[in-house]
């Protein structure tokens, strides 16, 4: 991946190819609630592309998303809402990094996004608030690019449904290569407290039954003739067939997720409004998890967790080593971060009590090892 603000990802794809973002879906079942879940959503609603070029009464249109190097260092996240869900820092996103509605974030959403191009992980932080070296956010998440990772279920993320953002947005250096190879975000103005896969957590606004449950994904109709389109419009159009558009969110009905990008063209962008809900149809959901059928299984589960030595003097190297059985991704506090592998080394100039947290879609594991510097 190139770095910086809105960088190409020069064809990398985050996740696996059997990730649920990266499946093709053309010819899957369609729910047989399909037509009902439609018309409760509103059959002639159009899409709305939520992303752009220049600015939309002073903020950029879109989410904004930045690629760090390996010189971006770890810093501290401080949790203001939902730190029992989230995942725990340090994390390298620069206190600079563009919060969605940057320059003027105000108080949206204020998603942050960042892909670390050095190890391979994803970092989103929701309702974040750069402070002079760390960030105050609501709820943060890690993601392993090179993974298929299943958020803990009834966690959320940086999103209400429990999923990455990222790898759900339009974004204009893949539609300007001629494809997007993945499914897209999408918002809906209501959902029930219910969620279907690969979502993991649902944040409901009614309880209508034929309201969408996180995680519904829509595939536009194989008959929609989009040859009226642009070439642009038409990549879009075609991954929605092949890949569909996912719920993630309460929002505005049939909003579009993207990154801003001054390349768009906002006028040929909104002749994408003249796809309306009922060119859609409801891939099947099966099974819809409620709280009577919310999945349970083990956390992972630690065997060691260990210091090369107890008590250093200050600036020097120990190791810290783990065995563990079913972890899906694996964070070492503070210092460290996301970390792949059972070891890595770390360097305390005071007395330190590092934390191993180890997670699955079934919960999340911690042990800790205390460091004396001398």
């Amino acid at each position: 991946m190139s770095i910086g603000q809105g960088a190409s990802l020069n064809g990398f794809l985050p996740f696996s190819s059997a990730n649920p973002w990266n499946q093709d879906i053309s010819s899957a079942a369609v729910d047989p609630n399909s037509t009902a879940i439609i018309n409760d959503i509103g059959a002639t609603i159009g899409l709305h592309p939520d992303f752009g070029s220049g600015e939309y009464q002073g903020s950029y249109i879109g989410i904004p998303y930045t690629v760090a190097g390996l010189q971006q260092p770890n810093i501290p996240i401080n949790f203001t809402a939902y730190g029992s869900e989230s995942d725990p820092g340090p994390m390298p996103v620069a206190v600079t990094d563009p919060i969605e509605g940057y320059p003027n974030p105000g108080s949206g959403d204020r998603h942050v996004l960042v892909l670390d191009n050095a190890n391979c992980f994803l970092y989103e932080l929701y309702s974040s608030y750069p402070q002079t070296s760390s960030w105050n956010a609501a709820s943060a998440a890690v993601w392993d690019l090179l993974g298929n990772e299943q958020r803990p279920y009834t966690w959320t993320s940086a999103d209400a449904a429990g999923l990455p953002i990222f790898p759900g947005l339009v974004r204009y250096d893949e539609v300007a290569a001629g494809a997007i190879t993945h499914a897209i975000r999408f918002t809906l103005q209501n959902s029930r407290a219910a969620f279907v896969a690969p979502a993991s957590h649902w944040a409901a606004t009614t309880s209508d039954p034929l309201a969408a449950p996180m995680g519904m994904r829509l595939r536009l109709k194989a008959s929609f003739d989009v040859s009226g389109f642009s070439a642009m419009n038409q990549v879009i159009l075609n991954a929605f067939k092949k890949y569909g558009i996912i719920m993630a969110d309460n929002g505005s009905s049939m909003y579009i997720s993207g990154a801003p990008d001054d390349r768009w063209d906002n006028s040929d962008l909104h002749n994408l409004g003249q796809v309306q809900a009922s060119d859609f149809e409801v891939m099947q959901m099966s099974p819809i998890y409620t709280q009577a059928n919310v999945p349970t299984g083990a956390s992972p589960k630690v065997t060691s967790f260990t210091s090369s030595a107890a008590t250093v003097a200050a600036g020097t190297s120990v190791t810290l080593s783990w065995q563990q059985t079913g972890a899906s991704y694996v964070i070492v506090s503070p210092q460290i971060g996301a970390v792949r592998g059972s070891s890595v080394s770390v360097i305390p100039t005071a007395t330190t009590t590092y934390t191993l947290y180890l997670t699955n879609a079934f919960g999340q594991t911690t042990s800790t090892v205390t460091v004396t510097v001398q």
